[in-house]
């Protein structure tokens, strides 16, 4: 999976682009070098070449100079080596020289054996290159010298394969390099994803590196402070539950000593709501710790099979429908409470509910919760989750409730490492879908 979002195909995980960055880098390096040292070499080569022609060329006219003219056949195998050869006589016709090199070896040349030699050159072929280079010997007789210039391989043949081998090492080098700084923030991102509403998510080591190590134990002291502002939290919503506890007792008996009357019915009834909103507070408070209860693992289709009986026994139309079988590490009064209150909820606004167990994406195992009711408006799926948000105006709980349950519900699964989510029913209706951890 590339990101194009730039213009080019990054790759979206940050080692494979560092990998990238180092592959590309080392290989530009590794061509750029093997570039100039051939280029070096081979200039080298190519000088040391040139000097020893001109040397042994030089010599050779000289010795066929000296011999008879009857004998100076004898010699020219003897003289001749893999670039050139002479010939005797003036050669064959050419054109006028047309490589700098074929001018340049003309020249050292002339040069080496003097003046006297009337030295010039022409060119027979240009694809393969070879000249010509003509002198005359001292007693008149023509002498040919025929270049044909070979390709000059300055390298061993052992040399690419070293130079492979260095790249494949520093290539596992850098994924080492690479895989050493990428996998402290792997750590980092699993460890926050694990983090739950109650700061209990797994603590990262305070190891390694000086960087990583202060990562480790900044993410450490993040949990510690969200743990203590949770824990103060729900110190203070449970402090002023008893505070209010006793003047709404002190408040009801004094309303219940009133005579009839609808005022006192009326204050009786918001004395009962504020109870209610006081206790919900609270419940949603210490849903972010999950309770005190230890997760066990369990069969999810007996367990939802018991809860589907219990509403069943006393006629509620709740029903399980046929699906997969799993078990899951959940703590079962939680998810009791979570299930109650959303098939509480399809009943009340769907007239029924419909218990499922499936198989996400991703093969989590899931509970369903579905109804056939007025469902809920897209823009709104995420912010019914969110406390105190109420899709009825009403204050009235039989009608909009405190705002809370769903609240209480999704804090729940979060604190025991799944995830609460709603949809929209094709032909109308809500789903709920709990992933379990």
């Amino acid at each position: 999976m590339t990101d194009v979002r730039s213009g080019w195909p990054w790759p979206r995980r940050m080692a494979s682009r560092m990998y990238l960055i180092l592959f590309a880098g080392l290989l530009l390096a590794q061509g750029l070098s093997f570039g100039l040292m051939f280029f070096e070499r081979y200039e080298s080569s190519t000088s040391v070449m040139l000097n020893t022609l001109e040397n042994e060329v030089g010599t050779s006219v000289a010795i066929l100079d000296r011999l008879p003219a009857g004998e100076r056949a004898q010699w020219l195998p003897r003289l001749q080596r893999d670039n050139y050869r002479f010939v005797l006589g003036p050669g064959q016709a050419g054109t006028p020289l047309v490589s700098q090199r074929s001018r340049d070896v003309t020249a050292m040349i002339a040069k080496e054996v003097g003046a006297g030699y009337r030295v010039h050159g022409d060119t027979i072929s240009t694809a393969p290159e070879r000249y010509q280079v003509h002198l005359t010997l001292h007693d008149g007789s023509p002498l040919t010298l025929v270049v044909t210039p070979r390709g000059v391989m300055p390298l061993a043949e052992w040399l690419p394969f070293v130079l492979v081998l260095q790249v494949a090492l520093l290539l596992a080098c850098g994924w080492f390099a690479v895989r050493q700084a990428a996998q402290p923030l792997a750590r980092l991102a699993k460890a926050a994803e694990a983090m739950t509403p109650s700061a209990d998510g797994p603590r990262l080591a305070e190891s390694g590196p000086v960087e990583v190590a202060h990562a480790a134990m900044a993410f450490n002291a993040m949990q510690d402070r969200i743990g203590r502002y949770l824990k103060e939290r729900l110190h203070i919503l449970a402090s002023i539950s008893h505070d209010l506890q006793t003047p709404i007792t002190r408040m009801r008996l004094r309303a219940e000593s009133l005579g009839d009357g609808v005022e006192r019915d009326r204050i009786l009834d918001d004395l009962r709501e504020m109870e209610h909103l006081v206790r919900e507070g609270v419940a949603y408070a210490r849903s972010a710790h999950g309770g005190d209860e230890t997760p066990v693992r369990m069969d999810t289709k007996a367990f939802l099979e018991s809860l589907v009986f219990d509403y069943q026994d006393v006629g509620q139309p709740v029903t399980l429908a046929a699906g997969i079988e799993g078990t899951a590490k959940v703590r079962p009064r939680a998810l009791r409470r979570v299930l109650g209150n959303l098939i509480d909820n399809a009943i009340k606004y769907g007239g029924s509910a419909e218990v499922a167990v499936c198989r996400d994406r991703q093969g989590r195992l899931c509970v369903t919760v579905s109804d056939r009711g007025p469902g809920v408006p897209e823009h709104e799926l995420e912010q019914v989750l969110q406390p105190f948000y109420r899709l009825e105006a009403s204050r009235n709980r039989d009608t909009g409730g405190a705002g809370l349950g769903l609240a209480i519900a999704t804090q729940l699964m979060r604190s025991t490492g799944g995830d609460l989510s709603l949809a929209n029913r094709d032909g109308g209706g809500l789903v709920a879908t709990l992933t379990l951890p």
